[in-house]
């Protein structure tokens, strides 16, 4: 009986993988060493393609395809680029870059703050905690955008930490990417009281809590406030972020930025893409 042999699968490229001019763009700040050392085994695009299927299909490590470099070496390569803050500079270029497109200044005089609650895994259940108001049991993630809606800062804590306390952090964070020139943040009641209204006056940044002026029944649209909901609707798109499936906070918080990056990337070069 002739033995069967399968004929390898030839790559047709997945809906999520980077184009060309994307590439162009990203491949300056991914590149830790010559791309073509004597050490690279596998193509820094197909790694960074493998990274971007991962995020947006939600899946785990192992079960990356076949016909993408191996899940030990893209996972490698990732925590260096983690370790190298990589992406947080991709979204810190972009996000200059679509504002001054835009017709704003390159860095924002005010931003809104917020967080969501992920569910937790067994992966992530060692750092998890309840948050009550959401009855879940999980990570908190704290996020400002600018007013339009692109990523400056992010913090990831256990889901029963309480948002004001966590603007010291963020609001530092903040400065720091944007030199210092955030003087207003839009939050929600949850922010309200001395301890976070002190803690960003800190920093330099003053609170404008946006209430509900009357009794809330059905959806509201608050304003302002609605900017980094949105935000958290374009990550909620990439099913790595659904749930926090992340031994470590760090690497939660990485998964963010890449989504973000490639949601800022295809803005500025596939506007015919939508999130």
């Amino acid at each position: 009986m002739a033995k069967r042999v399968a004929s390898p699968r030839q790559s047709v490229g997945y809906p999520s993988d980077v184009s060309d001019d994307e590439w162009e763009f990203v491949v300056p700040y991914l590149t830790l060493n010559r791309l073509d050392g004597a050490h690279r085994t596998h193509d820094l695009r197909a790694v960074f393609n493998a990274v971007r299927w991962l995020v947006r299909s939600g899946a785990p490590w192992r079960l990356l395809p076949n016909d993408l470099p191996p899940w030990p070496a893209v996972f490698q390569q990732m925590q260096r680029w983690r370790r190298a803050g990589c992406f947080e500079a991709v979204v810190h270029d972009l996000r200059v870059i679509l504002r001054v497109q835009d017709g704003r200044a390159p860095d924002p005089t005010a931003m809104v703050l917020d967080s969501r609650t992920l569910q937790s895994t067994p992966e992530s259940g060692a750092r998890a905690a309840y948050d009550g108001a959401k009855r879940r049991k999980g990570a908190k993630v704290h996020a400002a955008v600018d007013t339009l809606g692109h990523l400056l800062a992010l913090h990831v804590t256990p889901a029963d930490a309480q948002d004001r306390a966590q603007v010291a952090t963020v609001a530092a964070a903040v400065q720091d990417v944007t030199g210092h020139h955030v003087a207003l943040a839009y939050v929600d009641q949850g922010y309200t009281g001395a301890t976070a209204a002190d803690a960003a006056a800190t920093h330099g940044i003053q609170l404008e809590v946006v209430k509900h002026t009357e009794a809330k029944r059905g959806f509201v649209l608050l304003p302002r406030r609605w900017v980094v909901e949105r935000s958290f609707a374009w990550a909620a798109r990439f099913r790595r972020l659904a749930r926090d499936y992340e031994r470590l906070a760090d690497s939660l918080a990485s998964f963010h930025y890449v989504a973000f990056a490639c949601l800022m990337l295809a803005r500025l070069l596939r506007p015919e893409v939508t999130p």
